[in-house]
């Protein structure tokens, strides 16, 4: 039996690791048939990519079993469902996409994207979400700004100008009852 790390798979290949992850997570058990109606695939193609997964060490499967995840499987399942969860978090959250819509391009976006790209739109989103200079006010702008392409300086103006307004009144609440 061979180990590959999850960076050798193909898109195909991490799908099956993925859907195999949620399903247990989800059932306690994974069997073919689930996994087969999960991705809308023939069983046979389910066997098939089984025994490739269990040839890499990545899942413990025997023919008409319980399918389950080794050590090495889990590490590399839950990379890939990592990316796919930060990919649709950003659309989700920060780029104001519908969810479903936003699930499915996550699903073909995680394959070929680096790590290196998640982990800093993770950041970014993170960074968003919590400075106050932009925060949630900044994401759901910008979702009115894309749903109804309105955009001009003055708008921004009078929004900076309604920001620093309730920054001052906030501030006056502090110290009087402080």
């Amino acid at each position: 039996m061979v180990t590959v790390a999850a960076d050798k798979l193909s898109a195909s290949m991490e799908n099956y690791l993925e859907t195999i992850f949620v399903l247990i997570r989800e059932y306690a058990v994974a069997r073919s048939k689930d996994i087969a109606d999960r991705l809308k695939v023939q069983r046979s193609s389910v066997t098939g990519a089984l025994q490739a997964l269990k040839e890499r060490g990545l899942v413990n499967y025997e023919p008409y079993g319980y399918v389950t995840l080794t050590a090495t499987g889990h590490e590399a399942a839950s990379k890939v469902l990592r990316r796919h969860e930060a990919l649709r978090d950003f659309f989700v959250n920060v780029l104001a996409i519908e969810h479903e819509e936003a699930d499915e391009a996550a699903c073909r976006m995680e394959h070929d994207i680096s790590k290196n790209i998640v982990d800093r739109l993770v950041k970014f989103a993170d960074f968003v979400e919590t400075c106050p200079r932009a925060g949630a006010k900044w994401i759901q702008g910008f979702g009115y700004h894309c749903g109804k392409g309105v955009h001009s300086v003055k708008a921004c103006e009078q929004c900076i100008t309604t920001c620093l307004e309730n920054v001052k009144q906030s501030k006056g609440k502090g110290a009087r009852s402080q």
